[in-house]
């Protein structure tokens, strides 16, 4: 072990010299994002990230000030996934599907590609929706880092279908809200609720039959 120099305390020694510039950040994030997979957003705890990156837990306050800072970029990092889930569920539609079909296959897939993340990643899941008080007004719909966001997505798919002449013009504001409300509730159940017991094949038809009735209400 190093020995102090004169005059130096225990929190001013660096924790260790095998960290570059920027490095140490992502090392926290990797640890909490570690965390929120294993045990959801109440996983997340600071002193345990900087154990996993090997350093004092000083040398995290450079980057984070706050559990709660940690906690924010791992949302962020989680909505990323998620909205990459829901952006692999579209990438794999026909490229020459009729617009009403398409426009149909759009809203089916990020809704998947949303219950497929919850059921696969269900502590990064919760996590990428835990919204302190102190957030809510600055964070009504969260952003991740890069800009992606799961809401994003499905108005994409939701403004398809009023070009498809599927969805009224009139019907369309705030229709994002009412659709993601009721996937997200049932993602929720799925990994969290009743439902958590139903096996993935029951699972998948009860997502299915969501999405329908989805669809058709939209509608109208």
């Amino acid at each position: 072990m190093r020995e102090m120099t004169k005059g130096e305390t225990m929190d001013e020694r660096p924790a260790r010299g095998t960290y570059r510039h920027g490095d140490l950040q992502r090392a926290l994030l990797d640890a909490g994002i570690a965390l929120a997979r294993a045990g959801g957003p109440e996983a997340v705890v600071l002193r345990e990230a900087t154990r996993r990156a090997g350093v004092v837990p000083n040398a995290a306050y450079r980057h984070f000030a706050s559990r709660h800072d940690l906690l924010r970029a791992v949302r962020a990092s989680a909505l990323a996934s998620l909205a990459a889930a829901m952006e692999a569920e579209l990438a794999a539609l026909p490229a020459d599907a009729d617009p009403a079909t398409d426009a149909r296959g759009r809203v089916r897939a990020v809704g998947i590609g949303y219950l497929r993340f919850a059921r696969a990643e269900p502590g990064l899941f919760r996590a990428a929706f835990t919204i302190s008080p102190d957030d809510w007004p600055a964070v009504a719909v969260p952003r991740p880092e890069d800009g992606r966001h799961p809401c994003q997505l499905l108005g994409a798919a939701l403004d398809r279908m009023v070009e498809a002449g599927l969805l009224a013009a009139d019907r369309r504001p705030g229709a994002e809200f009412v659709a993601w409300s009721a996937v997200h509730g049932l993602a929720t159940l799925l990994i969290a609720g009743p439902l958590s017991r139903l096996d993935p094949a029951a699972a998948d038809r009860v997502g299915d039959r969501l999405l329908e009735m989805v669809e058709k209400g939209l509608a109208g």
